[in-house]
């Protein structure tokens, strides 16, 4: 019934709720309210963000269960999350979800994680350990105001913890159904001025069931095991008093089965490895003036070889991909008066992609981007709070765009924030979207099955202007906390694709496909998070989203069929997620997850899925052994339930793992 309420009677009565204004203080809620990064790359309390944001903290995720970081973006309102199949996440926020992520930026400590090929964010081989992670930030709502383009749909920023933050030995281990288990080890030591840590992580997994059915009810054999290993360190110097340095790197190497026995895009074994360093720095020039710069260079490979017969043709599959990036940027923060900062900023990026089956005949395709953004926040007055800021870049592929935003925060009392914000963001395409040629040819050389034809045409970014109305607030004789909003976005120039004809891309076989420049559609609705800690044992974090999408115009395709049509029903109507805790003596911790989505139409190679319940849970104790903190975990996940997700085959049912970790 509560989910039935619309926001704005919600707003209503969390305002009738308060105390007379007069017995409130500043003091009595900003103490409560966390600090953020990522919505503007200031240091902001939540009520203050020109955005939506979410905050993951590291109690919720340990009491989650989750290991593997996509499964936590089901905490956030609005997000959809399915495990797809070969070793891949399909994330979507507001719709919109395929196997490839494109439209959120991703980012590990600012470095972005956003592939150049696909689009795509690769989860399975991101060298990241749940147990280095501070914090995850999702600025729900685009921000390519402060970081571009294709910080489309949302931002979710992955912190890690400092050096200083990970003293000490950890080791972590855990083992469970379907194939998981895991093993994370970690060090760090160091002295006063210079602190550093190493970790260590090897991980196992099978999805799901080894064999699934489609919707013609045919059996499908499914391969999902997968072994992946990483090493990643990170060193912190304080340099002096004013200036310090921050070294990251990381390598991660995965073994992996996947696909279908007999598919030509589906080879069996999968070699996947990634390579990381990144140098930041930071200085305090005085008490109005600091700069912060960093350079980061990315590698990704993926080699998936295998031999195919189809038909009269034997087809070696060579998926050889290797993706690079390179990436500097400066950014100033100045004071420039008691109410007014202002933040700039400069970056550069080159990126290079390199995969002679998905880019037949065209060798190694690079580009390089450059970004100017500059940010003001202006107080007003103790009640008012204006922001506004753009980002110019030039990309490789559509020339210069502008994305700008404006954001106004009101504090009706102490604790209690409105904001309003009219932003635009645009997403590049891909180079797949824009030149990829995918082709198999036999062991003679001759073309056997064109999948994919380069666009016929330059295609246009897509562009998305939102609007919408937030409240951020705390109800302290509730102790009751809620970050909700209202949205309405629209967007232009969707890039989908259409299906050609034999005739128009010389396949011998049957049909290929061609990106193009579709629809604009209309994404309405709201969400809202709400933290409620009636006592101090116990935490509730709840959320929910109700979400529509519909066309505002269509583009007919080669053959007279609206351009993915499918898309109004890409996102689930509605979503809800409860995370809850409970802490009593002993060092004991029960918790319990409850996520519930309708049905929805996932993108690409996706199918209809039907709305599930699932019920994860948890009950750990810490404790000491040989003087070291230790925990140990049982966790049991969709509990006495059995779902598909992405595909109808790929089925989900009852698992479970234990865990031990000991950290001295």
């Amino acid at each position: 019934m509560v989910m039935r309420l619309k926001l704005p009677v919600l707003l209503g009565l969390a305002l009738a709720a308060l105390p007379a204004r007069a017995a409130l203080t500043e003091s009595d809620f900003f103490d409560e309210i966390p600090v953020v990064l990522s919505a503007s790359r200031l240091s902001q309390p939540l009520n203050e963000a020109p955005a939506a944001v979410t905050v993951i903290d590291r109690d919720m995720i340990r009491a989650s269960g989750f290991r593997d970081i996509p499964d936590l973006l089901r905490l956030v309102p609005g997000f959809s999350v399915a495990y797809t199949r070969d070793n891949t996440w399909a994330v979507g926020y507001h719709g919109l979800g395929d196997a490839y992520s494109r439209r959120f930026q991703v980012l590990v400590d600012g470095r972005s994680i956003y592939s150049p090929h696909f689009g795509s964010v690769h989860w399975g081989d991101l060298p990241v350990a749940i147990e280095d992670i501070e914090r995850i930030e999702v600025v729900r709502g685009p921000n390519a105001a402060v970081y571009g383009s294709n910080a489309f749909l949302a931002v979710i920023n992955i912190i890690t913890q400092s050096a200083a933050q990970a003293r000490g030995a950890l080791a972590s281990v855990q083992y469970g159904e379907e194939g998981m288990a895991g093993l994370v080890a970690r060090y760090g030591g160091g002295d006063a001025d210079v602190k550093w840590r190493v970790t260590l992580s090897s991980q196992n997994r099978d999805r799901f069931e080894d064999v699934g059915y489609d919707g013609s009810g045919d059996p499908q054999y499914l391969r999902e095991r997968s072994r992946t290993y990483f090493l990643s360190g990170r060193t912190d110097w304080q340099v002096n008093p004013r200036d310090d340095l921050s070294l990251q790197w990381g390598v991660s190497d995965g073994n992996w089965h996947g696909g279908r026995e007999g598919e030509v895009d589906e080879p069996g074994l999968q070699h996947s490895s990634a390579s990381f360093l990144h140098l930041q720095f930071h200085q305090v020039e005085s008490a109005d003036r600091e700069w912060r710069g960093q350079v980061y260079y990315t590698r990704n490979r993926f080699d998936a070889n295998s031999v195919v017969v189809a038909g009269p043709f034997v087809v070696p599959v060579d998926q050889y991909l290797l993706q690079t990036r390179l990436n500097l940027d400066l950014q100033a923060t100045q004071r420039l008066s008691e109410t007014l900062r202002m933040l700039w900023g400069l970056e550069w990026r080159r990126e290079t992609v390199d995969s002679p089956q998905s880019y037949y005949g065209s060798g190694v395709l690079d580009g390089e981007l450059s970004r100017l953004s500059g940010n003001l926040e202006w107080h007003v007055s103790n009640d008012w709070l204006v922001q506004g800021g753009a980002m110019v870049e030039h990309h490789y592929y559509t020339g210069t765009a502008v994305s700008p935003r404006l954001a106004v925060n009101y504090t009706v009392q102490a604790g209690h924030t409105l904001r309003a914000s009219i932003s635009q963001a645009y997403r590049s395409p891909t180079f797949f979207e824009q030149d990829g040629n995918q082709v198999y040819t036999e062991t003679g050389g001759s073309i056997v099955e064109t999948v994919v034809i380069p666009a016929a045409i330059q295609l246009s970014p897509e562009r998305l202007l939102s609007r919408e109305i937030g409240y951020v607030g705390q109800i302290r004789a509730l102790a009751l906390n809620v970050n909700a909003r209202l949205f309405s976005d629209r967007l232009y120039d969707y890039i989908g694709s259409q299906k050609l004809q034999t005739a128009d891309c010389n396949e011998p076989v049957d049909k290929c496909f061609q990106s193009l420049n579709g629809s604009s559609l209309d994404l309405r609705g709201w969400e809202a998070e709400v933290h409620w800690r009636p006592l101090e044992r116990l935490d509730l974090h709840a959320q929910y989203a109700r979400v529509r999408i519909g066309y505002r115009d269509v583009v007919l395709d080669a053959q007279g069929s609206i351009v993915d049509d499918d898309l109004p029903f890409s996102a689930p109507r509605n979503n809800f997620g409860l995370l809850a805790s409970y802490g009593w003596g002993g060092g004991w911790q029960a918790s319990a997850g409850v996520y519930r989505t309708d049905g929805v139409m996932w993108l690409s190679d996706g199918d209809v899925t039907e709305g599930y319940t699932r019920v994860d849970a948890r009950l750990a104790r810490r404790f000491k052994w040989q003087g070291s903190d230790a925990e140990w975990a049982l966790v049991a996940q969709s509990i006495d339930n059995r779902y598909s997700e992405f595909r109808l085959e790929n089925v989900f049912g009852p698992k479970a793992y234990a865990s031990l970790s000991v950290n001295w």
